[in-house]
């Protein structure tokens, strides 16, 4: 038998929620088909196996926490038998569970055999040196590196996770079931894992969807159709015996359990809500449900109480005359219609300019790390990764884009662009959500005219715009009406002085009023 670990899914993401098992025990795999779809603090991914062969343990029950490093599924993979490379031992069905499990090293190599399954990107093959412990992009794309083993799962309470360890405990788990005749079809294709988890919150099976994309694929569109015909389906079969009150989220498999409202169904159990499911809320208000946090929404409350809590953080902010930037974007697109290119957004010529400004100001750029000694010390980077805010489905997301500092106007809006539809369609990888320098904030577009943000801890800065207004305006002792916004840089006190982040402020203010001949520069 062959056990393989739950990879790393990015910096810093130790563990992951398990939404659904794509494969049972007993059914045949193949390389690279999707056996799990877990949920890490960045995004939903969907797990590919590196082997082929029957599925014997499926190691974990959907909505229980997985630990990165330990056992996530064991394959009685194709040709063990003749396995000579060392590691043999890990196939013997008497080893104990876990013990066969393969390091991270172990499961590239055996990710780039043929005879096993290649990797399907030979960019994403190992690094020439074997003592490397992290080899770079791997099975998901995430790069590979070792990760505590000290932390225990944690199963997520309510019906879901009952049912779900019920059904577990009632089935025999330790020899491979017998194969079905239809266990050797491959799982449906879906356009991303929102599409899978939007048949699953409204209990459909994907199995039983036709795919009206490319060879099949099931699209949203598809199980937007399923669910409507479901809809029309349920609601004239209620037409004939009286409407009842129903709780609110309590379709199980969505794997967030919640409580129906306190008039009408039974106290959530204590796993879900502390022991206080009957307390009423101040001023004799019932609770109406309660919700557990998703993955990403504990990520983000992490990051943010950790950021308050550890930066001394400063605001600068700045009134800025927009009249000639919008102008130039405006001459940009009039040139991009007739040559059939594409002109910079607004947030592109911010961002250009932002570059130009930490090239001044490398200081806002850096990162503050405590060394062994317990001293600390300031880290500068040969360049810029820059992070920006972006809205998706699943909330706020800060994509990064890599090396920023080597792209024009145009390229950065290439890059916005790419990365915030890989975001809102859920196909972005937890490596393109982390290791940003700098961030930049456009909340204009929220109707706000500021605001003060919070710095994306570890980083040392961030800037944000408001919406662009016209104002009253002083022009060459003239008063006239112009295109008007706020500029805010937050920035961390430890690391820089209220003169470099003014300064960087001025410099970006000063190119936004005057993009001509700032551009003439960079």
């Amino acid at each position: 038998m062959t056990t393989f670990n739950l990879p790393d899914l990015g910096e810093g993401l130790t563990e992951a929620t398990l939404l659904s098992w794509l494969v049972a025990e007993g059914e045949v795999i193949v390389v690279d088909q999707p056996i799990a779809e877990v949920e890490t603090a960045k995004s939903a991914i969907e797990v590919p196996s590196p082997y082929a062969g029957v599925v014997t343990t499926l190691h974990g029950a959907v909505g229980e926490t997985m630990i990165v490093d330990e056992p996530l599924i064991t394959v009685d993979a194709e040709g063990e038998s003749n396995d000579s490379d060392g590691t043999g031992s890990a196939s013997q069905g008497t080893a104990p569970e876990g013990a066969g499990a393969l390091s991270y090293r172990e499961e590239e190599r055996a990710g780039s055999v043929p005879a096993t399954g290649a990797v399907s990107d030979p960019e994403e093959a190992p690094a020439d040196d074997a003592e490397d412990e992290g080899s770079g992009n791997v099975l998901i794309g995430y790069g590979t590196s070792t990760s505590s083993k000290t932390r225990r799962r944690r199963r997520r309470g309510g019906a879901a996770g009952e049912r779900e360890r019920g059904a577990a405990a009632a089935g025999p788990r330790g020899a491979p079931a017998p194969v079905p005749a239809a266990a050797e079809q491959k799982a449906p294709r879906v356009s991303s894992p929102l599409v899978r988890r939007l048949a699953r919150d409204h209990s459909l099976s994907l199995t039983e969807l036709s795919g009206s994309g490319p060879d099949g694929m099931i699209l949203r569109a598809d199980v937007l159709a399923a669910i409507e015909s479901s809809s029309a389906r349920s609601s004239a079969a209620e037409s004939a015996v009286p409407q009842r009150e129903t709780a609110i989220g309590a379709d199980s498999s969505a794997g967030t359990a919640r409580s129906a409202p306190a008039s009408a169904a039974p106290a959530p159990s204590p796993t879900t809500s502390g022991g206080s499911s009957n307390a009423a809320a101040p001023g004799g208000l019932q609770v109406r449900e309660r919700v557990l946090m998703s993955g990403m929404r504990k990520a983000v409350a992490t990051t943010l109480s950790r950021s308050r809590r550890e930066i001394p953080e400063a605001t600068v902010w700045q009134d800025v005359d927009m009249t000639e930037v919008l102008a130039l974007r405006a001459r940009l697109k009039e040139q991009a219609a007739r040559d059939g290119s594409s002109a910079p957004s607004l947030l592109a010529l911010l961002s250009r300019f932002v570059l130009a400004g930490l090239a001044r100001y490398p200081d806002l750029a850096t990162r503050l790390q405590e060394r062994e000694d317990g001293s600390q010390e300031i880290v500068h980077f040969d360049g810029v990764n820059l992070g920006f805010a972006a809205q998706t489905p699943s909330g706020l997301v800060v994509p990064v884009i890599r090396h920023a500092e080597r792209l024009s106007a145009r390229g950065l809006h290439a890059e916005i662009a790419r990365l915030v539809g890989e975001a809102r369609e859920g196909s972005i990888s937890g490596k393109e959500l982390t290791g940003g320098t700098f961030t930049v904030n456009n909340y204009g577009v929220f109707g706000s005219d500021g605001a003060t943000p919070i710095i994306n801890h570890p980083e040392v800065g961030i800037l944000g715009i408001g919406r662009i207004l016209d104002r009253a305006w002083a022009v060459d002792g003239e008063l006239a009406v112009r295109k008007v916004a706020t500029l805010t840089i937050a920035f961390d006190h430890r690391v820089c002085d209220g003169g470099t982040a003014g300064g960087f402020l001025n410099f970006v203010a000063t190119c936004l009023e005057d993009p001509s001949s700032a551009l003439a520069d960079l």
